[in-house]
């Protein structure tokens, strides 16, 4: 996915194209220069030259199997033992799918997962969505269902007492809505409610080679997302061109993403602003975000400038370079979440730029799997273990108020020697690609 797309045409040349040449291009540039977005639908002879020899990455992916899901499920129940759980709800959301593969989107209506620490889980849905409930499930075949008049918190209570569990400590999953776990407790009195994440964050946390393969394909998609984009970037161009210019290239790709864009002095503010911006040449240029694939999820942020950067441009892009390095060679097995962003902070502080979260604003990074951010988090003192295959963010960042910001993201997965980025660091600010 590094390599330079074929038939590209020359970065100096093509920046030093007009917006009628821009035109050509399918990107709708009026005379005076406002973008506007691409058409849907169009031919890729519509499309830039970078973009349009994109193709599909779905054929390389491979769904998570059964047997993995089984296993789980069986990892679960066995954390639940360790941590004194007798049982464990999950409702709707990513972990319900990471468990069961189960997609089902929260609202005021419950339903969930009720698992034991033997047996295959129990599901709970309303009357009414049994058939979708049916349509989905493969891991055991018991579907509860309540009525709209019924209490499904009462039903949530017999379940458990059917399952052998009347007394003892449900784990509730720490994304279930304050309203369930609520009306859990008040059903079943004599039940211990508590916060399962030792066992939701125990199994997701550290990924499996299917779960990394799949993240390496996120990734590679997005970086070449990214470069395709970064070859057909226009000064004028607004963030709404930039975006639809983003959506053409994952759609080339098979795969659903996003992208936030911030310009110039809102490159310092490290989510950006709500301001709308254009491409100056000149100026700096931050991209960040990513794609799903099959579930699991990529996170990349790229900065740089069309045209010649400023000498504390450079200066700032070579320190911020550093302290991914010094960040990647910390995330090793055996180490502390903490010492991560603690060896990219001293670079940054030595650099100049410290004491502690003047500039360097924001953690070093998050976990990362089927949600973007997920346990755990490299940040300030956190004794969190590092364990083999954790996979995270890389993302250390220098933020000059009123000047510019430098952030560069890889996404990593941890090791006995350090943390093993899944795509190559952004080598300069004018060539953020090579």
């Amino acid at each position: 996915m590094s390599k330079e797309v074929p038939g590209a045409p020359d970065r100096r040349r093509f920046l030093g194209m007009t917006a009628a040449g821009a035109a050509t291009l399918g990107l709708g540039f009026a005379a005076s220069g406002r973008g506007s977005a691409p058409a849907h639908g169009m031919g890729t002879s519509a499309l830039p030259p970078s973009i349009a020899a994109l193709s599909s990455v779905l054929d390389k992916a491979v769904p998570i199997g059964d047997d993995e899901y089984r296993a789980r499920l069986a990892k679960a129940q066995r954390l639940m033992a360790e941590q004194g759980m007798d049982a464990l709800f999950v409702g709707a959301g990513t972990s319900l799918k990471y468990f069961v593969d189960l997609n089902w989107w929260g609202s005021e209506r419950t339903a969930g997962v009720l698992l034991a620490r033997h047996g295959d889980p129990v599901y709970i849905t309303p009357d009414f969505e049994r058939s979708r409930a049916l349509e989905q499930i493969r891991f055991g075949k018991d579907v509860r269902t309540w009525q709209e008049n019924e209490s499904p918190f009462a039903l949530i209570a017999d379940t458990l007492r059917g399952m052998g569990v009347a007394t003892g400590t449900l784990g509730i999953e720490e994304k279930v809505p304050f309203f369930i776990a609520e009306g859990i407790a008040q059903a079943a009195p004599q039940l211990k409610l508590a916060n399962a994440t030792p066992v939701t964050a125990g199994c997701r946390a550290v990924k499996s080679e299917a779960e990394i393969a799949l993240l390496q394909i996120a990734n590679d998609a997005t970086l070449a997302c990214y470069r395709a984009v970064w070859q057909a970037l226009q000064p004028g161009m607004t963030q709404q061109d930039v975006q639809a210019l983003v959506a053409q290239a994952y759609g080339r790709m098979g795969v659903r993403g996003a992208v936030d864009i911030n310009v110039g002095k809102y490159t310092a503010q490290p989510h950006g602003s709500i301001e709308p911006q254009r491409i100056v040449e000149g100026t700096v240029v931050i991209l960040d975000d990513g794609c799903q694939v099959h579930g699991y999820t990529s996170d990349i942020t790229r900065t740089f400038v069309l045209g010649k950067a400023t000498d504390k441009m450079k200066r700032v892009f070579a320190l911020v370079q550093k302290a991914q390095i010094a960040a990647r060679e910390a995330a090793r097995t055996g180490g502390m979440m903490g010492d991560i962003d603690a060896a990219a902070r001293k670079v940054i502080a030595d650099g100049g730029y410290g004491p502690g979260y003047r500039f360097f604003t924001h953690r070093l990074g998050h976990g990362i799997g089927m949600d973007m951010h997920e346990w755990y988090y490299a940040v300030g003192d956190s004794r969190q273990p590092i364990l083999s295959n954790m996979t995270l963010s890389d993302e250390p960042g220098v933020y000059i108020p009123g000047e510019f910001g430098v952030r560069l993201e890889e996404c990593m997965v941890t090791t006995p020697e350090g943390g093993r980025w899944f795509t190559p660091q952004s080598p300069s600010i004018e060539q953020p690609f090579g």
